[in-house]
């Protein structure tokens, strides 16, 4: 008994750790801000999960905004209107609000921490305005260094703007949520003036092949894979011309039973003025059981396996 009581160990009381109110019981957003709690193993990532949690609350006031009213088209209810309201709600949650105010932070204990953030609808929805402004001023400014530019580097950089402005729609019926006399017209416009210059550019930039005897075989996958991608192949003589000139050198080997055609392709594209805008070498290996002539025409087919696995771009080492 004595052995057993001087063994023992004495009891720890960990003190209950009051949580704070506004904690237990965090204001409720309403018409002027919107107030979130957030929770992380840091303050970083706790700021980061409320500004989660905050764009899908957004979201869900959107989408009880579009549950408040049928839709009617065309003199029928929409039947996709419930998938349009789910995919406005994962879209919404996309959007980076940078207008926000950490009011209390606080220890939870066990390595969590929690953070109440809140934002002014009119202080986010000004900040949103705001950058939309400096991006479309950035934009117009790089479009007008393009003056001087070939018709791939326009190309590229439409492509590139097009791409970043996917979510524009979805950013503006957060806006609208926020401000409901708020619209988006001029936005709209600009945008699609960004789509229209990229379609033009789609429609007047060509491309052709021509190459070395060794190399004719290849001409006609590098032509699908430029084909694929919406653009023309033709000869013309245009500021919106490519000419794209193939080379193949060829070893004959054998090895296993096998004929191999060792190759070494080079393709290089030139601009209308002559100017090479692109190259590339490539090893390409044919092979056949039957004749070397077929492992040369095999140098073709893995050419065009090549280019659906890495993209034509890749493979002329150019942006289109």
């Amino acid at each position: 008994m004595l052995s057993g009581c001087a063994g023992s160990k004495p009891q720890v009381l960990v003190k209950e750790k009051i949580l704070p109110s506004w904690y237990t019981n965090p204001p409720l957003s309403n018409e002027q801000e919107l107030y979130v709690l957030g929770e992380g193993k840091d303050k970083k990532e706790a700021i980061a999960e409320a500004l989660s949690l905050m764009a899908s609350t957004l979201s869900v006031s959107i989408s009880s905004n579009y549950n408040a009213k049928t839709e009617v088209r065309e003199g029928s209810v929409n039947s996709s209107d419930g998938v349009y309201k789910s995919d406005i709600t994962s879209k919404v949650q996309e959007i980076r609000i940078s207008s926000y105010d950490v009011l209390y932070a606080a220890s939870l204990g066990f390595k969590r921490y929690t953070v109440l953030i809140t934002s002014k609808k009119t202080k986010l929805f000004k900040s949103m305005v705001r950058e939309l402004d400096q991006k479309f001023a950035l934009i117009q400014s790089e479009r007008k260094s393009l003056a001087g530019a070939n018709a791939l580097d326009k190309l590229f950089f439409y492509r590139k703007q097009k791409k970043s402005l996917q979510n524009l729609p979805n950013t503006l019926i957060v806006m609208n949520s926020l401000k409901p006399a708020f619209e988006g017209d001029e936005y709209i416009r600009k945008t699609q003036e960004i789509g229209f210059a990229y379609q033009e550019i789609i429609q007047n930039i060509s491309f052709s092949i021509d190459s070395n005897a060794l190399a004719s075989n290849l001409k006609a996958p590098l032509a699908k894979g430029i084909s694929e991608r919406r653009l023309k192949m033709k000869q013309a003589n245009s500021p919106e011309h490519f000419s794209v000139y193939v080379t193949s050198s060829i070893e004959k080997a054998q090895a296993y039973g096998f004929w191999l055609a060792r190759s070494e392709v080079t393709i290089k594209t030139k601009d209308y003025k002559g100017v090479i805008v692109g190259s590339n070498t490539l090893q390409i290996i044919g092979q056949s059981s039957q004749s070397f002539a077929i492992a040369k025409q095999n140098v073709a087919f893995r050419l065009g396996i090549l280019i659906e696995k890495e993209g034509i771009s890749k493979v002329l080492g150019l942006d289109i």
